[in-house]
């Protein structure tokens, strides 16, 4: 492995390309913002898809940005029938609130190279 981290492989360092990819993987997320419910699965599926077979990084990466997305559309859904109860209101500012902030860690430390983990997503895509 050089010092420069330029040799690929899930146990050696990332290529820039590679962390570029990773980091667009989860900040692929926020089309969300503009196809609602599509664009935050819609995102990283498509990096996932094309990236899978050419990084183990990469795949890695956006499987988990794919994961994450997926939970936070599923705690969406019941937090918008929590909102007949009352309680859902607060819940989804929370869950925004976190969505927002688990996306933009998981983009900078893929953009580092380390290999990020959400800790509340399920893992519905191995």
């Amino acid at each position: 492995m050089s010092l420069s981290g330029e040799q690929s492989g899930y146990g050696g360092a990332a290529t820039k390309d590679e962390r570029n990819m990773a980091m667009l993987a989860h900040l692929s997320a926020f089309a969300g913002l503009i196809v609602p419910i599509l664009g935050h699965i819609g995102g990283p599926l498509i990096v996932w898809a094309v990236q899978r077979e050419k990084s183990a990084f990469v795949a890695e990466q956006s499987r988990e940005a794919l994961n994450f997305n997926i939970t936070v559309v599923l705690a969406g859904i019941v937090c918008g029938v929590l909102i007949f109860v009352g309680i859902g209101i607060l819940l989804s500012v929370l869950l925004a609130i976190g969505w927002f902030v688990g996306t933009i860690l998981g983009a900078v430390r893929a953009a580092e190279g380390q290999h990020f983990r959400h800790r509340f997503a399920l893992r519905l895509v191995n």
